[in-house]
């Protein structure tokens, strides 16, 4: 046993939890990582800052008898059984008290199991996101963690420390109860999606539609990401634009790599959910649907000999397109934005889970990866405790009403010109839809009552109605089922 009782225990040494570990040393932590490979264990240990108190384990018994009481453990393993796993070897070294994280992309529905498992034996069990990749867990995540308030100011000296901070605060608050850390972090995630859905789209339509080289297309991303729509993924963008290939020497990376956009599953978790609650976030869908189709490579090249198609040139001046774009994808940004933020806003209520939502702006200003200037303004809407949705705030409103044209016109554009812009035309659409006074949904509830007696509401009556629609007019019966 050691002599020294360390504050932080970490286990699974991969890149994210050696570097973050690494970060709670460099602000004066003592911290001890325990991994199964002990290869990964011996580099986490070089790897710490001189005069850091740093310390490799061989087994999970070595880091309980070192860490302070009552004890704080963070996961960072693969979502699923891995995680069941870590619990089970560790359950029956822990004594009440102790603190288990799950610092991984888990659903937040095996979160919220767990933590009733661990409850019932004393245990406190936080499901946190982490968000800001390799480079944000040494330097500064954005960290988004749930659970019991206890539990969690137990760990919040340690969690401040290590997070971004943006104009001195750091990008972490208690987000929540129960399995709300990981409900966040799947719908940050699915932000994540439609935002780089709507940069793909622009990048085609740049390239393709008006001939930008990977040079210009490198300054337009950098130019749009020194304004107000400034953002993490804008800054990556323009660097990616830029990027020789090692192997062939004289082409771009980028037009190297397979147009197969991969997916880990939380932006597929956050569509169904959206289903479940249910609140609509058809950007989000849409950006995974367009993952999913980008996998059908050999079905796209048959169809694309079977139906000949080309994609036409838009006639425009450049800057005078690239100027639209832009305010386009301004517009759409802020619906993907405001999408999510109402489905977080949704279930809150409905699975009692108390996010509140300035915090959740808050943290996600920095070190994640949908942190962008638009955010600040987002925090200033959602000072408004009875928001409901981004949309329904008045700044928010007059951004839109300004950029819609722009939004209208690159659809339209696109559209005409075979370019598919999924993300695009969902933002529209659910722009157009969420401001509309009355839908035509009305015939599609008189549809389910004709041939399925699913009944109806009236706009002049309360009360729930059926109508024998086969009848002849003169004779058709509606009743009022109260």
């Amino acid at each position: 046993m050691s002599e020294i009782k360390y504050d932080f225990g970490m286990i699974g040494l991969g890149v994210m939890g050696s570097n973050l570990l690494l970060n709670m040393a460099d602000h004066g932590f003592a911290v001890i990582g325990y991994d199964k490979n002990p290869d990964k264990t011996n580099l986490f240990e070089s790897s710490a800052s001189k005069n850091t108190v740093v310390k490799g384990v061989n087994t999970l018994q070595e880091m309980i008898d070192d860490l302070k009481v009552p004890r704080k453990i963070m996961m960072l393993v693969p979502a699923g059984k891995p995680v069941d796993s870590v619990i089970a070897d560790l359950s029956p070294l822990l004594q009440q008290g102790d603190i288990i994280i799950d610092g991984g992309n888990s659903h937040y529905v095996d979160t919220l199991k767990r933590i009733t498992a661990l409850k019932d034996k004393g245990f406190h069990f936080m499901g946190i996101g982490i968000s800001g990749g390799e480079e944000g867990a040494r330097k500064g995540p954005s960290i988004m963690p749930g659970g019991d308030l206890e539990p969690y100011k137990e760990v919040e000296p340690l969690l401040k420390a290590v997070a971004a901070k943006v104009n001195g605060v750091p990008c972490v608050g208690y987000l929540g109860k129960d399995a709300a850390g990981h409900y966040v972090k799947m719908v940050h995630n699915g932000i994540e999606y439609s935002i780089m859905e709507l940069i793909s789209e622009c990048y085609d339509l740049m390239h393709n539609g008006v001939s930008l080289s990977n040079n210009e297309l490198h300054e337009v991303f950098d130019s749009w990401d020194r304004g107000e729509l400034k953002s993490f993924l804008l800054e990556i963008t323009g660097a990616i634009f830029e990027k020789k290939d090692e192997k062939t020497g004289n082409k771009y990376l980028v037009d190297m790599i397979l147009d197969k956009a991969g997916a880990k599953g939380t932006g597929q978790w956050t569509s169904q959910e959206g289903l479940d609650l249910p609140m609509p976030i058809p950007s989000i869908d849409s950006a995974v649907m367009m993952r999913n189709l980008s996998s059908l490579i050999d079905e796209r090249k048959e169809a694309a000999t079977l139906y000949k198609t080309s994609l036409q040139k838009i006639e425009m001046p450049k800057d005078e397109f690239i100027t639209l774009l832009k305010d386009a994808f301004y517009f759409a940004t802020i619906i993907s934005y405001s999408q999510g933020l109402a489905m977080l806003t949704k279930a809150s209520h409905q699975l009692n889970m108390e996010i509140p939502l300035p915090e959740v702006v808050s943290v996600w200003r920095g070190g994640c990866i949908i942190r962008s200037a638009l955010l600040e303004n987002f925090k200033i809407a959602y000072e408004n405790a009875e928001l409901k949705n981004l949309l329904l705030d008045n700044n928010i409103a007059a951004i839109l009403k300004q950029k819609e044209e722009a939004a209208q016109k690159i659809v339209s554009l696109a559209a005409l010109h075979n370019y598919p812009v999924a993300g695009f035309m969902s933002s529209l659409n659910y722009y157009n839809a969420y401001r509309r006074n009355l839908l035509p949904t009305n015939l599609i509830q008189a549809q389910r009552d004709f041939f399925g007696a699913h009944t109806y509401q009236r706009i002049d009556e309360d009360g729930i109605f059926h109508t024998e629609w086969e009848t002849k007019p003169e004779t058709v019966s509606t009743k009022n089922l109260d």
